[in-house]
């Protein structure tokens, strides 16, 4: 039988690609769709792109279900949950940041849901929380180095598209001030990075020193980051310590040539490229903010507890043209 799933948040973005990577997955089911807000809606009225996909209507009611997302705005998981008391054999995935860094909550314990580091502790998980987006980027760009003990003081900057900064209208997404525009924000303070520095830390086993400036990109969806470190290492052997760090990993890919944007947006894919001029190394690394950022790894986490194929449902091709 497959297993019945809600989404807490349905309406907003991350929801939304839930909702339509679910719908075809092998697997499961969609019982509920919850939105206070938009409750009474039909989900396809909200994102046409969902017509004949899914014609659900949000409802202000949950249910009881196997498998829980939720896609609710940072720091109100963790209200909903103690409002709306979920069953412990219940899987919960939390697409927000409230347990990223503190994974205890009454009874449950958040896994932190970076599958490449963390697959054996996914498995049979009933609480998982889903790794931010620049996080995800970072950190699979900079873990085989910390693995390896080598990273010492980090420069990162990276470009996110519009959609990161979630459904509700800012002035800084709209069309007219983000069209032909980029600028930075949170320099050097973004919420993300002391979620990087705990896990590569504990790589290193010694601190690292992350300084991470973002930027707002004229684009929807996708990120783009290019860290730089001194190392002695050599090009050769550094490319050689991402392959075999990676190697069994079948949403992460080291290439040789230049990357981009379009080869993961509307992918579960992360693409790496290692560029080192004399002692100065620079590591790119290109996700969907929406997709491994967001919903296409919370479904990877879901394959993993379930211990279902880690790719099911996510066999993606990306937007080229």
């Amino acid at each position: 039988m497959k297993k019945t799933v809600g989404i807490i948040g349905a309406n907003g973005y991350t929801g939304s690609e839930l909702i339509r990577l679910l719908a075809f997955h092998p697997h499961v089911t969609l019982s509920f769709l919850y939105s206070r807000s938009n409750s009474g809606t039909r989900i396809s009225d909200l994102y046409p792109d969902l017509t004949t996909v899914c014609e659900m209507v949000l409802t202000d009611t949950p249910e009881d279900v196997d498998i829980l997302f939720l896609c609710l705005p940072h720091k109100e998981s963790q209200n909903w949950l103690t409002q709306n008391p979920v069953k412990d054999e219940t899987l919960v995935i939390d697409l927000g940041n409230d347990f990223r860094l503190e994974g205890n909550f009454e009874n449950r314990n958040f896994i932190y849901g970076l599958p490449e580091i963390n697959k054996k502790q996914l498995s049979g998980a009933k609480s998982i929380a889903n790794p931010g987006c620049f996080a995800t980027a970072i950190q699979l760009a900079l873990l085989p180095l910390a693995e390896k003990r080598a990273l010492n003081e980090v420069f990162t900057t990276g470009i996110t598209g519009s959609t990161g900064a979630g459904q509700s209208l800012q002035a800084t997404t709209h069309f007219t001030w983000r069209n032909d525009n980029v600028s930075a924000y949170k320099t050097l303070t973004h919420q993300h990075v002391d979620e990087i520095l705990q896990q590569l830390v504990a790589f290193n086993n010694k601190e690292v020193t992350l300084n991470f400036v973002p930027w707002r990109g004229d684009f929807a969806r996708g990120i783009f980051t290019s860290s730089t470190m001194k190392t002695n290492l050599e090009l050769e052997e550094i490319e050689q310590l991402y392959q075999d760090f990676y190697a069994e990993e079948p949403f992460v890919t080291v290439s040789n040539r230049a990357i981009d944007l379009k080869q993961v947006v509307n992918t579960n894919r992360c693409v790496i490229q290692i560029e080192k001029s004399g002692n100065v190394v620079v590591i790119h690394s290109a996700i969907d903010n929406l997709l491994k950022g967001a919903s296409g790894q919370a479904i990877q986490n879901m394959n993993l507890a379930m211990n279902w194929e880690e790719n099911a449902g996510l066999n993606l091709k990306p937007i080229a043209f």
